[in-house]
């Protein structure tokens, strides 16, 4: 006996992992390898900040300390999203610290000796740049209709700018 089949004519939904998304296949692909990359940058601003915190000196010590301290934390707690959202599109994300190595686009300072003016300059360029990467994969979200990971970015968007516009408010008055 033979049964009548309709082809479907759109792709499948991503089911590689358990996922909550109705993203195509190729749009989760995309997400996911910019949130891969993100998550890196995410990472590598985190541990730059945190570094920066641990080696402040000088005249304003406590207030830069104080100030890397919440912008660290800030930065850390946008990882997990980052990598739960990925998860929830159906992929793999960031797994040791050779990944971040692999997958960051923002740079490491392995300097022993930063001063403090330094080390604010360089986290403000970092925190626009990352402003700027997270637009871009803003846009990405757009082209594939998802919503849900472009709202979560708009807030890592403001958060970042925030970031970059203390930083700039201190650097600009040393």
């Amino acid at each position: 006996m033979a049964t009548n089949r309709t082809v479907p004519t759109e792709e499948p939904v991503v089911e590689t992992l358990e996922t909550t998304s109705a993203l195509r296949r190729p749009a989760a692909a995309d997400l996911s390898n910019a949130l891969r990359e993100l998550l890196a940058d995410v990472f590598a601003l985190y541990i730059k900040t945190k570094a920066f915190h641990w080696h402040m000196t000088g005249r304003h010590f406590r207030d830069y300390h104080l100030l890397l301290d919440e912008q660290a934390e800030q930065l850390f707690a946008v990882t997990d999203d980052l990598a739960e959202r990925s998860r929830k599109l159906g992929a793999r994300t960031i797994r040791s610290i050779g990944d971040i190595a692999r997958h960051q686009r923002l740079k490491d300072n392995d300097e022993e000796e930063v001063t403090p003016n330094a080390m604010l300059s360089e986290l403000c360029i970092d925190n626009r740049h990352l402003t700027n990467l997270l637009l871009s994969t803003h846009r990405i979200c757009e082209q594939h209709a998802d919503v849900a990971t472009a709202s979560l970015i708009e807030t890592w968007i403001d958060e970042a700018q925030r970031r970059s516009w203390f930083l700039s408010e201190i650097v600009q008055h040393l």
